[in-house]
């Protein structure tokens, strides 16, 4: 489906998510899950577990995985005491596995490129914590395309609340109809519902098994690389 080219004249900012949309990044988190599972004396998990709880940050994932592994409800205040106790171990051990495994996918530098040199604002708004965010950037190269990231211990909410994106249009000072927010994730997608935002969602990313058309975003796209015909071919 391609909306009339009269709905995206008015875009001058993106917002892009980062895990399973820009990069691959569940080999290294399984990783980091394993490790701090085995330190527990808990068997691993398959990746393939690891890549459905990923996308409402870390301490979710860690508390997914915890809540499978012990068979406990994820609200239980054991598991939450478990939690606490473990989150800094998964820290340690992400932070060892952070671009062992991880890759970019398919066409994203080259576009990034191109719409940063189309003129278009670019920032990141990601779940993932800060302080893992700028290294994975950098390590792929893609640091100096953004002017804003944004992670999910940035601000006092993260997606789905609207307030990164807020926050995006008060640095930028435009309004809700220029900027785009472009996710694999339905949590992405609120978080443009939201704030009054179109948005693009991605076929090929985390999206706890469930088809992103379901959402309903503006769009859907298959391949990274299928934004050029929304945002580059005005």
């Amino acid at each position: 489906m391609i909306l009339p080219k009269s709905q995206w004249l008015n875009i001058q900012a993106i917002a892009f998510d980062l895990d399973g949309t820009l990069i691959d990044s569940v080999p290294d988190l399984a990783a980091a899950t394993n490790a701090t599972l085995a330190e527990c004396s808990l068997p691993k998990v398959s990746e393939d577990l690891v890549r459905s709880w990923v996308g409402n940050g870390a301490q979710i994932l860690m508390q997914r995985a915890l809540s499978y592994s012990y068979s406990t409800a994820e609200d239980s205040p054991e598991l939450q005491a478990r939690l606490e106790q473990t989150m800094p171990r998964f820290m340690h051990h992400y932070a060892e596995h952070l671009q062992q495994h991880s890759r970019l996918y398919t066409g994203v530098l080259e576009v990034l490129q191109q719409l940063k040199q189309a003129g278009y604002k670019l920032a990141v708004v990601t779940n993932k914590p800060y302080r893992f965010t700028i290294p994975l950037l950098q390590a792929f190269g893609l640091d100096g395309l953004f002017t804003q990231v944004l992670g999910g211990d940035s601000l006092a909410k993260m997606k789905p609340d609207p307030l990164p994106l807020q926050h995006l249009m008060d640095q930028w000072n435009i309004n809700s109809s220029q900027l785009l927010m472009v996710g694999d994730s339905k949590n992405d997608i609120l978080a443009a519902k939201a704030a009054n935002v179109m948005s693009i969602g991605l076929t090929y990313g985390y999206n706890y098994g469930e088809d992103i058309g379901l959402s309903e975003p503006d769009a859907v796209c298959e391949h990274f690389s299928q934004l050029r015909q929304y945002l580059l071919s005005q």
